[in-house]
């Protein structure tokens, strides 16, 4: 939410910056509050001046009923009690329009960076980098529901039959392996000087309005019935709700957060490949990374946020990019966004697994979260969010860049053509065919990664030579 002081003395910006974000019909919306804006300062006015008659008055009245003039007294309380219902009717009417205010100023768009690139959706956004080498197989790689299904890993129609479309069983080494990806992320960033917090699964309706916008609360969050109460979509939602009309010393920033919780979304309109399976689902677990900071070291900290998540993920050799968010593709109260996608051998192209958002000090104007400098002056914090990692679609890119492709496999002799396992020499087919090995260190990959890991040995430098092996899934390739 902008400062209206900025809106008021810059209407030229703020509408040059809503056309940037293709959202013309909100530009009225800038006039409109500039015009209850002089409307609210003139009743204001008139406020202070009949509290000042009131005073006046009051003074006049004690001196008359002093001179023994009590006819004139009595005519001056009158205009007293005609003075009180005026001013009774004129705060009402400024409560009535600072509500208006703000319902308008919770519409119209933060500031945009001036580095985001202008365009109409996430169409138009622009490839940063690539990191790692996107492959494609000389094989076909099944759909990630196929694959998890060959391990009895996931059951979609048992979900469906509880829950409806859009949820899902895991089982077996699959949810392993998805709690394994949870645990990995969470100490990889507590490596890297975040606490570890485990927040509130809802909010009330106060923070959910603070955090995000009207259109986004509607098209994401699941209501309690009955309750001032939401299932949040993300722990950002509950991680920023933290700092609610709090002052926060300066001393004590910046706060660097990394946070579990389940998801809930409702995930309207999915459709095409990339919205089957778990792709979008209305629930799933998540590992997140929230900043509060002054405003100089919001960039900063921007710029790292992004960078871990590619890090983890290059940590697990899953090729990534980095693309930079257009204007259009700007939910309301971000400044500056990155997306990093992971490379999809099966679809031959990238896709969406975090979003870094910089919003400046949106959230905290709009939770009243303050930061008490050392002259004891109070200012805006800036909040910044990114996804560690989200399992759904880590598994998806972990399970698909890892995918081996076996040449034969003889049934009568339990063997390889070749005779021998990539892995170990006497390796049973049941035990070889999905993943590769993945080259890290033990430490990182037998106790903080994959409980489901294998390892069969270790080469002088720490590094797991033959890391895993799995069940096969199909007998030739």
């Amino acid at each position: 939410m902008l400062d209206i002081k900025f809106l008021r003395e810059n209407p030229e910006i703020v509408k040059q910056n809503i056309k940037n974000k293709f959202q013309d019909a909100k530009l009225p919306l800038v006039d409109e509050v500039i015009e209850l804006d002089v409307e609210k300062r003139r009743v204001l006015h008139e406020v202070e001046e009949l509290r000042s008659s009131r005073n006046k008055y009051s003074k006049m009245i004690g001196a008359l009923m002093g001179q023994g003039k009590r006819e004139e007294a009595e005519e001056m309380k009158k205009k007293v009690t005609e003075n009180a219902a005026k001013l009774a009717e004129d705060e009402a009417l400024v409560t009535e329009i600072d509500a208006k205010i703000q319902k308008i100023m919770m519409i119209i768009p933060n500031i945009i960076d001036p580095s985001v690139p202008i365009g109409k959706d996430d169409s138009e956004n622009v490839e940063i980098q690539k990191y790692g080498e996107p492959v494609v197989p000389d094989f076909e790689i099944p759909y990630h529901t196929e694959i998890m299904e060959r391990f009895d890993g996931i059951d979609l129609d048992a979900a469906r039959r509880v829950a409806g479309n859009g949820f899902y069983y895991l089982m077996g080494d699959i949810a392993r392996l998805h709690s394994a990806v949870i645990s990995y992320a969470r100490d990889f960033m507590i490596e890297r000087g975040f606490t570890y917090c485990i927040p509130p699964f809802m909010v009330r309706s106060d923070v959910v309005t603070g955090v995000m916008s009207f259109a986004e609360m509607e098209a994401m969050m699941y209501k309690i019935e009955g309750e001032d109460l939401y299932l949040i979509g993300t722990s950002e939602h509950s991680m920023i709700g933290k700092f609610i009309d709090q002052i926060i010393p300066e001393a004590k920033l910046p706060y660097t957060l990394t946070s579990y919780s389940p998801c809930f979304r409702k995930e309207k309109g999915a459709h095409g490949i990339e919205e089957r399976g778990v792709y979008r689902i209305h629930q799933f677990e998540k590992q997140e990374m929230i900043v509060v900071c002054k405003p100089e070291d919001s960039m900063m900290w921007y710029d790292k946020l992004w960078q871990n998540t590619v890090d983890l993920f290059r940590s697990l050799d899953i090729p990534v990019r980095t693309l930079e968010c257009c204007t259009g593709d700007l939910a309301d109260l971000k400044v500056k966004s990155y997306d990093v996608e992971a490379w999809s051998p099966k679809q031959q192209k990238y896709f969406e697994v975090c979003s870094c958002s910089n919003l400046g000090d949106a959230q905290a104007r709009r939770l009243g979260i303050r930061v008490k400098g050392e002259d004891g002056k109070k200012y805006l914090a800036h909040t910044l969010n990114n996804t560690v990692v989200a399992p759904p679609r880590m598994l998806i890119a972990f399970l698909e860049n890892n995918l081996q492709h076996i040449v034969a496999f003889d049934r009568r002799t339990d063997r390889h053509s070749s005779g021998k396992c990539r892995f170990s020499g006497t390796c049973r087919a049941n035990e070889c065919y999905l993943l590769s090995a993945l080259n890290h260190k033990v430490g990182i990959l037998e106790h903080k990664m994959f409980a489901i890991a294998l390892p069969h040995s270790v080469g002088r430098n720490g590094i797991v030579s033959r890391a895993w092996c799995w069940w096969e899934l199909q007998a030739e390739v």
